[in-house]
């Protein structure tokens, strides 16, 4: 029986190794899809700790394989390995050698964590009562490893039971778990928007169709639709993020293009929501003069609904590692996305946060911006949570 306080020991024992590990990747972040030297990488740890493994799964995703010594259950552990388009600002030894390119949401530390997990449970093998698979998943911030991942059969044979991912969280203190029982995050999709017009002389409006005109009322009456048609207790966006229309000053522009994000938590608003901006785009271009073509984009995300069992293991972790002080438990969904998603849909799943705040060093910054950083401190607590989560769903 391996006890708690093992495996925390184990975890620890290997803090140094986590740290240079998650510094390297720090130090040269990959976009998604690109991920190529991270896989590499990768595939040389594993290939030290003796860990068989697949390449050129969904590009650049690598799965490792621990076949425990005793027949049993499979359960995976997911870590998303891409960084963001963005200049680091932070003045450390690690800082991002790319310019524009930084790991800005914590990836470098799931990749390290998930390979750390790897080693403890490695060591185990001898006592390990079933399998684990090890996901290193590329492009969860720009068009989503996951899906890709899971259709090209990385949940099958074995077939994956259970999956559990990690994100760090730097709104909480270094020893302290996230929680969330059902719906987690919210669903999203990319709406891609033409208003066509007419080309005039700018002092001929009235022979022409004002596009941009026809773009302003549109993009006012899509405010309308979270705040007129969708229930206030429900959660929904509409955002126009980009708008691009006309050719010279003087020329009453033809075309403009719009792309924006539509995320919801219930895929009935999402259906309600969709259709009424299908309806606005209609009678608002058509009484105006004009009209337009509407495009729903491919990269969307489906929400997040964890598992309330598996978040009960994970709860458990929590608990029997550190105390029941150290778990902060979510009341209200982020309308943020993530692709754990389509794991979480295609065998039971629990996503938790990762606490990795500390305000005494300074590391007090948000993802996705270029001062975000982490606290070391949290990489073995990640270790240890994932190996206990790992032994308590096989055992």
């Amino acid at each position: 029986m391996i006890t708690n306080e093992q495996i925390l020991q184990e975890a620890q024992a290997i803090y140094d190794w986590l740290v240079e590990i998650r510094r390297d990747f720090h130090k040269h972040p990959e976009l998604g899809m690109a991920e190529y030297r991270t896989r590499d990488q990768i595939i040389k740890y594993l290939t030290a700790m003796d860990i068989p493994y697949e390449k050129d799964i969904a590009n650049t995703a690598v799965v490792g394989f621990i076949e425990g010594s005793h027949p049993g259950k499979t359960v995976a552990l997911r870590a998303d390995m891409d960084a963001l388009p963005i200049q680091e600002l932070n003045d450390v030894p690690y800082k991002s050698v790319y310019d524009g390119k930084m790991h800005a949401c914590g990836h470098d530390a799931h990749t390290a964590i998930l390979l750390g997990t790897a080693k403890v449970l490695k060591d185990m093998q001898k006592s390990l009562k079933g399998n684990v698979k090890l996901f290193f998943q590329p492009a969860e911030e720009t068009v989503g490893g996951a899906k890709p991942m899971i259709e090209e059969g990385v949940m099958e044979n074995p077939k994956v039971e259970a999956v559990f991912g990690l994100h760090m969280a730097p709104d909480l203190p270094t020893g302290n778990i996230g929680l969330k029982y059902g719906q987690m995050n919210a669903s999203s999709d990319t709406i891609k928007i033409t208003i066509h017009g007419k080309n005039s002389h700018g002092a001929s409006p009235h022979r022409g169709t004002d596009a941009i005109v026809i773009a302003a009322h549109v993009i006012t009456a899509l405010q309308t639709i979270v705040s007129r048609n969708v229930d206030p207790v429900e959660g929904a966006v509409v955002s126009i993020g980009v708008i691009e229309g006309g050719k010279q000053k003087n020329i009453i522009a033809q075309e403009v293009n719009m792309i924006g994000t539509v995320r919801t938590l219930d895929p009935k608003v999402r259906d309600l929501v969709l259709e009424r901006i299908e309806e606005v785009l209609n009678f608002t271009t058509k009484s105006f003069g004009g009209d337009y073509t509407f495009e729903l984009g491919t990269d969307g995300y489906a929400a997040l609904i964890n598992n309330d069992q598996m978040v009960d293991i994970v709860k458990n972790s929590a608990t029997e590692l550190f105390s029941t002080r150290n778990i902060v438990e979510g009341k209200k969904p982020s309308m943020g996305v993530e692709d754990f998603s389509y794991f979480a849909q295609a065998a039971p799943g629990a996503f938790f946060r990762l606490g990795c705040r500390n305000e005494e060093r300074g590391i007090t910054h948000g993802v996705h911006t270029p001062y975000f950083d982490i606290d070391e401190k949290s990489l073995p607590l990640g270790v240890a949570m994932q190996v206990k989560n790992v032994l308590s769903f096989l055992t």
